[in-house]
Formats: C-alpha cells, structure tokens, sequence
C-alpha cells in the first residue's frame, strides 16, 4: 500500500465514569461502588492512503464511531497516536488537518436556527478561506456541487427532507476545502433510493475534488459497493483487513465469515437466518484473550488465554486469529 495518509498507531480510548459525590460517600461507607471504564477502541492500527475510500465495518457499539472520531480530531486517544502525513495531530499545537467528518443523522447534525447559508458559509468564512463578500455565491456553488438548489440557501434545515439534509450535510464538510472525509454512517438514515443518490454524489466528489474516505457502515452492501479496502473491528480491536473482492470473497477471521454468511444474496437458495450465536459482551468488561472467542464456534483454550496478533497473512491482508497459525 502507498505511503499512508492518516495513520492510526496502536490507538486506544476509554472512557471513564467517576464516581459522584453520593457514590463516594457510599464507598466511603463500605459500599462496593467503582469507577466504570468504557473501552471503545483498544489497540487499533491502520492507514489510509490518499485517493483510497476505506471500509470500517462490525456490530453497533464495536467502537467504530469513537475511532471516526479520533480521526478527525473530537476526541484524544487514550494512549497511541494519530498521523496525518506522518505528523501526529494528537500532540497539540499543530495546525489542524484537512479532515472534515459527516454525522450519522441528518436531522440532529444540523442546527435548527440557522439558515443553511450560515451552516454552509460559516466555517469557511472564520477560517479566512473566503471574504465576507464572497460567501453567497460560495454557498449557493457548494449546493449546486452537491445536487441543490442555490435558492435553498435562505431555508432552515426543518424545510429539507432527509435526504436533502444529507446533501446539506456534505455541503458543509466540503466548504473548508478538505483533503479527507470520515463519513460516520452517512447513509444509515436515508431510504434506499436516496441511499443510491447520495453514494453516487460520494464516488462523484472523490473523482472532481481528489477525496479519500474513511467510510463508516454497518451494511456491508454499502461497502462492498463503495470500498477499495475493508477493516472489521470486533469489541473495539480490528480482526481483519482486506481488499474489498477478497474479503467478500473468502473471508479468513470466524467474525468476518458469520458476518457476511448471513448478507442477503440474489443468487443464494431459501435459508434459515442463524444469528452469531451469543450477545457481544460489555465493552466495560471485555473478554480475556481473543474478545470473539466466547461466540466463536472455532474456539479452542488458547484464544481465551492470548490475544492474536493482527499479522500478514497473504499479500495486503492482516487477519487476528489463531487459526491461522
């Protein structure tokens, strides 16, 4: 793979819920009450080359969204670093990268009282990108980039429909001209139809404007259709990475394959649906060793004992499983 563009090393986040005064008067009483520890991410490394769109795929809660924003700044790894052309943007001080993120959902990332021409307008006229004078007619270029009308400007986000609002939504990543975008399910909101217009619009602006992606989903016909590489996180650690056609093609990790067992298929026969056996467990206490191993049909007493290692197993694919030894 090319030289990395943004670049996650050995990243880790946790996110602690300190006791309250009643909590520690109680503790101090004898009461067993502790401090509760989130891990979202725990150890993740990987990079993103520019112009590549990237998948990142697993379960609600595997720490997908905490690592997007680690990304693009919002929140400060708990240890490890983050790289933007080799340089860390976790050190502080530093001028800020070009990385702009889109939210989930369409409706609560947009201020209700503002005009769209303020939520579009707004950043690229602080950050000096263009004069006061000048700010209209860049809005209404930005709306008319992304499929809206110029007119739309002077409307409040509750005139939009949803997928309208996504628009607006890019809209508003694009004005400070990035080189990046970390798309957090962009497109889980929306209806299918307006789903297809929206990553048509992403594929479109990654050719005119030189984009790479770091494409946040849980529907993994999305990525497939959207990705040049897919990484799959399990309980906030990464077991599996791969290009796009391989993965789907022959998955290596036991999460990967009951994963994608189970996507829907023109050319598969009736079946019955089987779920991966088990919940995930707490990320407030993960598993010891291999955080898969309690739903894992392949399980054996080493992967409850020792985490795998994230190693090469063919050319530009990394698998975490002991199976592979």
């Amino acid at each position: 793979m090319a030289e990395a563009l943004l670049e996650f090393r050995a990243v880790s986040k946790r996110f602690v819920k300190r006791l309250d005064a009643v909590e520690r008067l109680a503790k101090r009483l004898g009461a067993q009450v502790a401090e509760h520890t989130v891990h979202a991410v725990d150890g993740v490394s990987f990079g993103v080359a520019q112009g590549e769109v990237v998948g990142l795929v697993g379960e609600s809660g595997c720490g997908k969204s905490t690592l997007g924003r680690l990304g693009c700044g919002l929140h400060t790894p708990s240890e490890g670093d983050v790289l933007y052309r080799g340089v860390s943007v976790t050190a502080g001080g530093g001028r800020q990268p070009p990385i702009q993120m889109i939210f989930q959902d369409p409706f609560a990332s947009l201020n209700p009282r503002m005009r769209i021409a303020e939520i579009v307008g707004e950043a690229p006229r602080v950050h000096g990108l263009v004069g006061k004078g000048e700010v209209a007619d860049y809005v209404a270029d930005l709306l008319r980039r992304v499929g809206l009308d110029a007119s739309y400007a002077r409307r409040y986000p509750h005139q939009f429909s949803g997928g309208q609002r996504a628009r607006i939504g890019i809209a508003r990543a694009l004005a400070v001209k990035p080189e990046f975008l970390i798309c957090d399910e962009a497109v889980a909101a929306l209806d299918v139809s307006i789903q297809a217009q929206v990553l048509n619009l992403f594929m479109d602006l990654r050719e005119s404007l030189g984009l790479t992606y770091l494409f946040i989903s849980h529907d993994l016909g999305v990525v497939r259709h959207l990705s040049n590489r897919v990484v799959v996180m399990y309980l906030g650690r990464v077991v599996e990475i791969a290009a796009t056609e391989a993965l789907f093609d022959s998955p290596n990790h036991p999460y990967t394959q009951a994963l994608l067992a189970e996507v829907p298929r023109i050319d598969r026969k009736r079946r019955t649906f089987v779920p991966i056996a088990g919940e995930i467990p707490s990320p407030l206490a993960p598993p010891p060793g291999c955080h898969f191993h309690p739903r894992c049909p392949q399980a054996m007493a080493r992967c409850s004992a020792e985490v795998p290692a994230l190693r090469e197993i063919a050319p530009g694919r990394l698998s975490a499983c002991h199976l592979n030894d």
